[in-house]
């Protein structure tokens, strides 16, 4: 899984070195973005924060690029983009040199906080027989179960998840069962097919993507254990947390669950002045930002600070303590 992941973080690399490297243009900065998938949140949330960069910095040019979060946060720290977005807790592993990734990367800074509730949301078919992972550990069950791709924080926590119940990859596949590596969207499409199980994201809740692919088939979400939630907030630095009662049509109960949070990030040589006004944007922009997606709407300007375990870009720093957000 290890030369999987990085092989496909080299194979990212080395698409995007001959195009998206820094560079400046006679009208001003060269600014990519390396997100997500193209119809999922981190690109709507990338291409809105492209429009408040056009909006402050009409001289800068923006580029926005569907990535794969390992990558995103290699391709920052080498200077290949100048934007990215990951999870905070894989960027803290990046830092750390921790896998997917073979070496550290130290230089990677954080610009913003844009999402503060990346919940775990485990949904299982209702026909697949599925109660508990304790019973899938007790039965042996062969279950078929789509994570997302390599190389993100949401596959990395999802085979973790399996872990803190006993259960390796390596069981699932002896049983019988798969693990299906995919973007969400292909996953939900799995399972709406009879193809998948089990799917495992990290998302904010509710989700449209997750209301949607539900009006179609009949699901149920499982919860995580104290015992479980404690064993991952230890390896990953996530956080419990639970999604309400009928935050979901098919999810009558309570579910407890974790959490983790997506930021916006630089390297730490990108200089002070452009991170400041990337910033300043999307500060004096705010109010565009809260209708372009809706977990961008659950933000106040406060929230962009909260980068932790991070630190942020000393720009960045700045632009928040001009607009009387950190002292």
């Amino acid at each position: 899984m290890k030369r999987f992941a990085i092989a496909t973080i080299a194979a990212t690399l080395a698409l995007s070195a001959g195009c998206f490297a820094v560079a400046q243009t006679a009208g001003g900065t060269k600014i990519t973005l390396s997100g997500g998938s193209i119809g999922g949140a981190w690109s709507a949330i990338g291409n809105a924060i492209g429009e408040t960069i056009r909006r402050e910095s009409p001289g800068a040019s923006f580029g926005y690029e569907p990535g794969r979060e390992a990558a995103n946060i290699q391709l920052v720290s080498q200077g290949r983009v100048e934007l990215g977005i990951a999870h905070a807790q894989l960027v803290k592993r990046a830092q750390a040199g921790e896998e997917p990734f073979r070496a550290p990367f130290k230089n990677v800074r954080a610009i913003a906080m844009i999402d503060p509730q990346a919940a775990v949301q485990i949904l299982v078919r209702e026909d697949a027989g599925v109660e508990s992972f304790e019973q899938v550990l007790a039965a042996k069950k062969p279950v078929r179960v789509a994570l997302n791709q390599r190389g993100t924080l949401m596959a990395v926590t999802g085979e973790e998840v399996f872990k803190a119940y006993g259960i390796t990859a390596k069981d699932i596949e002896s049983w019988g069962g798969r693990i299906h590596h995919v973007d969400y969207n292909a996953g939900l499409e799995m399972m709406k097919n009879g193809q998948a199980d089990i799917v495992i994201n990290m998302l904010a809740f509710p989700s449209g993507q997750i209301t949607s692919a539900t009006r179609e088939m009949k699901v149920k979400m499982l919860g995580i254990s104290p015992a479980a939630a404690a064993k991952l907030t230890d390896l990953l630095g996530t956080a419990p947390i639970e999604v309400p009662a009928a935050t979901y049509a098919f999810q009558p109960q309570t579910v407890p669950t974790i959490t983790g949070s997506v930021v916006l990030i630089a390297s730490a040589e990108m200089k002070d002045e452009v991170a400041e006004a990337i910033v300043a944007g999307m500060l004096k922009h705010f109010d565009y930002l809260k209708q372009a997606h809706a977990t961008l709407g659950r933000l106040a300007p406060i929230n962009l600070t909260q980068i932790a375990p991070l630190e942020l870009h000393p720009g960045a720093a700045s632009a928040y303590r001009k607009a009387g957000l950190l002292k």
